[in-house]
């Protein structure tokens, strides 16, 4: 297995895979998703409402698990991206451009023209979104955290 990458090391194209959690990555999941409970987190498995990114390894039967992205349906019709996480040592690499644009056409493919997502206003992940070509559309305030920002994108 490669070494991870050092600070300031130049990103690599990453041998990588996409695809659909299934129950066997239930562990994995609930190690590194500590936001659902055991049920919910179950449920999103089962109903495709999580997408793993994993380093392809043709050398070792076991693939290395790298992320995730998980979404639902805002008002039971448009995608919303609820969280991408990805271990920090995979950062700044491109993989998470990469798992969303597989998720943004994976949406696509399903007939949706739109897709959300937010974040809060003190984290650096809304220069990510910007960058990916969402735009900001709006937000709230809940409770003692920082105001959250709604992002939309047109994908069709």
């Amino acid at each position: 297995m490669a070494a991870p990458p050092t600070a300031g090391e130049q990103p690599k194209e990453e041998s990588i895979c996409i695809r659909y959690a299934e129950t066997t990555d239930y562990p994995w999941l609930k190690e590194h998703d500590q936001h659902l409970t055991a049920e919910i987190l179950r449920g999103k498995i089962k109903n495709k409402e999580i997408y793993l990114v994993q380093k392809v390894n043709f050398s070792v039967t076991n693939q290395q698990t790298l992320g995730y992205l998980r979404y639902n349906l805002f008002w039971d019709e448009i995608p919303f991206m609820n969280k991408i996480y990805l271990l920090e040592a995979y950062r700044n690499r491109g993989i998470g451009q990469r798992l969303i644009d597989y998720w943004e056409n994976s949406m696509k493919l399903k007939g949706h023209k739109t897709v959300l997502t937010s974040t809060l206003s003190n984290e650096g992940a809304q220069h990510f979104y910007r960058k990916m070509g969402y735009t900001e559309i709006g937000g709230f305030k809940y409770l003692d955290e920082a105001f959250e920002i709604i992002f939309f994108k047109a994908i069709d």
